[in-house]
């Protein structure tokens, strides 16, 4: 089954399930938020939130658009973010907040019909019923990620958080709050069945706590590598 959706190109990975809360500041987005929220009630208000593969993501706050802004190419798999909260700013303007809802395959994206990019997408399956090997994995995915957690953090015993038990909810909550790239979480939410993806996540927590063992050390973002330090009084 397809269905055409407005896009928006961003520089991270939505998953179901998952808060994306957004400031909208670029004319062609404004555009959408205003369609979204002018929509009949009953009528879903979500958008396709897709990761750019190559080009840059939106203007910049300033209102000038990036160099290259009409060569974005994006990945082929998606999350629709349903719209919860719109506020109106004295610019015109809008902080939203939107949740993820359900994964897609981008067919085609077309540039011209809208002020901004709408795609043709097939929607991908999501599980429909308990699964023995998702749920033993999920164990095994939840000890791994609370040793995670304890290697990131100064003290183990602030790690008080609930993780879910439904594997399909722990497996898109691990791909979006461990410190992955997005090449990682990319490749995640393509996944189809919850127990595979349960199984690759496994293999990237594994291979972060032993880089985090060898290390000791929480990796720095290439951003702030590129920062000089401040100057010495």
């Amino acid at each position: 089954m397809t269905a055409r959706l407005p896009v928006f190109p961003l520089a991270t990975v939505l998953f179901p399930g998952l808060v994306l809360p957004l400031h909208i500041f670029e004319e062609r987005y404004r555009a959408l938020v205003r369609h979204l929220v002018g929509l009949p009630d009953g009528t879903p208000r979500e958008f396709g939130v897709v990761a750019i593969a190559r080009g840059g993501e939106v203007a910049s706050a300033a209102g000038r658009s990036a160099p290259d802004a009409g060569e974005v190419t994006l990945h082929e798999v998606g999350c629709t973010a349903e719209l919860r909260q719109v506020t109106e700013l004295a610019d015109g303007g809008f902080d939203i907040v939107t949740v993820g809802r359900r994964r897609f395959r981008v067919a085609d994206v077309d540039h011209h019909s809208a002020p901004y990019l709408t795609a043709e997408v097939r929607w991908l399956p999501e599980p429909d019923g308990p699964d023995e090997a998702a749920g033993v994995l999920a164990a095994r995915v939840i000890a791994v990620f609370r040793q995670y957690l304890g290697l990131i953090r100064a003290e183990a015993g602030q790690l008080t958080e609930q993780l879910p038990e439904d594997p399909t909810v722990l497996s898109h909550l691990v791909a979006a709050t461990a410190a992955l790239t997005v090449a990682d979480r990319q490749r995640l939410l393509a996944i189809d069945g919850t127990a595979a993806r349960l199984r690759a996540e496994l293999n990237l927590l594994n291979r972060e706590a032993a880089l985090l063992r060898q290390v000791r050390a929480v990796p720095v973002p290439l951003a702030e590598l590129a920062t000089p330090p401040p100057a010495p009084n």
